[in-house]
């Protein structure tokens, strides 16, 4: 492979070094160089990010409800490399773990009569939305609810568990890694998303202080902490490298789409532009992978069947960038057409199929509502 080309070996080591005394600095508190992302590790920093590295997607969030504890927990036991969080804030600047900050459809806000009043209108990057928002509660009345399945017709199994768990804190998951990885003896890894970092900038909740605040607090600031961030904001990232050395990835939707930043901003590029050689090159300059919807991997054809990879992953390579698409789920509707089996649009399809060609284009890893699916399917991408 070209000297250009880092192998995967070294795109891991550049997270960190894991279990070659970085893992140890995690766990024990000890110091780390700075400035250690970029740097090779050697082989044995890579061993908590396997090659493909499965990322549970809000957990195991195809058999509990998304962004709960139980989902966290669930996603760890299945053997996942790295447990996902998206962040939003209270009103009184608490992080907590939910995929939106419109707590509607994942909560039992509805059914709290004195939370009735609180229910708005909000425009959030330009989607008007009407519903219950994290950040018209305190952390004190977040804690009164409880967290429900976001798609129930799809996942009637998940109800199942609807009431069980609370909505987390961002703190509560961090002294969960902790107390795992002391009773694992290794590091947890996580994968960490800053929700719509502009808007709530906008109203006086920003994201990227608080952040980095508990990162520091929890030992968790440096090149070499078992944690990635993550945002659709690339100026989000910016300010996260400002603020903290932990590792960075920029999420980017479809090609077409404009991250809100930078539409606030009056920058008129798109997604397309970002992830030109030129582009890459830029984002390297402050994190260290990319996110890319599947569909920037391999398109799919107007049948919904996969079309041929594009360029993407080996041009994110040749700028030293980690490629972590999202989403791969089980249910048929989510396959590309091809994978699909049967009729029935919540069934099961051949995902190990439809992985093993993602798989087949390079990339690093990929985010999986079933992470012990897309273990299974990476142990025999190994092979």
């Amino acid at each position: 492979m070209a000297a250009h080309h880092p192998s995967p070996l070294g795109r891991r080591a550049m997270l960190g070094a894991a279990v070659a005394g970085a893992g140890a600095a995690a766990l024990l508190g000890t110091a780390t160089p700075a400035g250690a992302v970029g740097r090779p590790a050697g082989r044995a920093a890579t061993d908590d990010l396997r090659t493909p590295t499965i990322v549970a997607h809000r957990g195991a969030s195809g058999y509990r409800p998304e962004h709960t504890m139980g989902s966290y927990q669930l996603g760890l036991d299945l053997g996942a490399d790295i447990i996902e969080q998206d962040l939003v804030p209270t009103k009184d600047g608490h992080l907590v773990c939910r995929h939106e900050n419109d707590i509607t459809g994942t909560t039992d806000v509805a059914d709290h009569a004195e939370f009735a009043d609180r229910r708005t209108t909000k425009t959030v990057d330009g989607v008007e939305l009407n519903g219950w928002f994290t950040e018209d509660f305190t952390l004190e009345e977040l804690r009164t609810l409880r967290a429900t399945e976001r798609i129930p017709d799809q996942r009637p199994n998940n109800t199942l568990y609807d009431g069980r768990w609370r909505i987390p804190t961002y703190d509560e998951v961090l002294r969960w890694a902790a107390d795992e990885g002391r009773r694992r003896g290794r590091p947890v890894w996580l994968y960490t998303e800053t929700k719509h970092p502009t808007y709530f900038r906008s109203i006086g909740l920003g994201l990227e202080r608080p952040l980095a605040n508990l990162l520091r607090r929890h030992r968790l600031h440096r090149a070499s902490a078992p944690v990635i961030l993550q945002s659709f904001e690339p100026t989000s990232m910016r300010r996260m490298a400002d603020l903290v050395e932990t590792p960075r990835v920029v999420l980017f939707s479809s090609a077409d789409s404009r991250p809100w930043d930078l539409q606030e901003a009056g920058d008129p590029r798109t997604v397309a532009d970002l992830i030109t050689r030129r582009g890459l090159r830029e984002i390297s300059a402050y994190a260290q992978g990319i996110g890319p919807t599947l569909d920037l991997v391999i398109p799919r054809k107007s049948d919904g069947s996969l079309d041929q990879p594009t360029r993407l992953v080996r041009d994110a390579h040749d700028a030293d960038l980690l490629v972590h698409p999202y989403t791969l789920r089980n249910e048929n509707r989510y396959l590309p057409a091809e994978f699909r089996r049967g009729d029935d649009p919540h069934a099961y399809g051949d995902v190990f199929g439809a992985l093993a060609t993602y798989f087949g284009t390079g990339i690093d890893g990929v985010f999986a509502d079933h992470p012990d699916t897309a273990l299974l399917a990476a142990a025999d991408f190994r092979r």
